[in-house]
């Protein structure tokens, strides 16, 4: 992913956090030579068993996931091969209109973090313990993270997991670096900036809400500042 400098991230925690909070992924990886690259949307966390600290860009890390196991790319897919994870955060479509001044140009402010690592079956026979708890380590952090109030007892359910878990394919990804690209009005001065801001967090969007608290977030922490970008 190509990231102009003024929207790289100054340190690996906002990627950390985008990854949890927009943990339904897209992972790629190549296909045969002539055909096109696989590609799966499946969720992605963080592996519960890896106690490691996060580096700047995120080497070293592990995420864990799951998928059909009908799935052409689970066949694809072997240990070993090298696989780009994609995540993608708040984004909001900029209409000039915002910025009040001739010329300007419309843009999408967004935020992604890629991925790159190495994939690992955990179980490539056919699924069994280990399997299972990908499935139940996935569960506990999406109903910590975007679950009710009251959190789901899925104590109840695993003997129905274990009906489902020969369709499931678990994985382990084993990061060797990462990229984050956080483009948020960052090319424009300050007062665009703001209303830029002001804008998204008075739409009825939880998107474009969720794209001004992010911006209201990062410029108190001095993350974002002003630069002119050539695009």
């Amino acid at each position: 992913m190509f990231v102009p400098e003024p929207y790289r991230e100054p340190d690996g925690s906002w990627m950390t956090e985008l990854i949890r909070l927009n943990p339904f992924a897209l992972l790629v990886s190549n296909g045969p030579a002539d055909a096109d690259p696989y590609a799966t949307h499946l969720p992605v966390i963080r592996d519960p068993e890896w106690t490691g600290e996060w580096t700047e860009n995120l080497a070293g890390g592990r995420l864990i996931g799951h998928m059909n196991r009908e799935n052409p790319h689970w066949t694809a897919l072997e240990t070993g091969t090298p696989v780009l994870i994609t995540f993608t955060g708040p984004h909001a479509y900029v209409s000039p209109t915002v910025y009040d001044i001739t010329p300007a140009a419309p843009t999408w402010d967004f935020t992604s973090v890629h991925v790159h690592g190495v994939f690992q079956k955990i179980e490539a026979a056919a699924p069994g313990e280990d399997s299972l708890e990908v499935c139940k380590d996935t569960v506990k952090a999406y109903e910590r993270d975007f679950g009710a109030e009251k959190a789901w007892d899925m104590s109840r359910s695993i003997d129905y997991f274990a009906t489902i878990l020969p369709a499931v394919g678990a994985f382990r990804v084993r990061i060797t670096g990462a990229e984050g690209m956080f483009k948020l009005s960052q090319e424009q001065d300050q007062e665009i900036r703001d209303r830029v801001r002001e804008d998204f967090a008075l739409r009825d969007s939880t998107q474009y809400r969720e794209t001004a608290g992010l911006m209201d977030r990062m410029e108190k922490t001095g993350t974002i500042k002003g630069c002119p970008v050539h695009h």
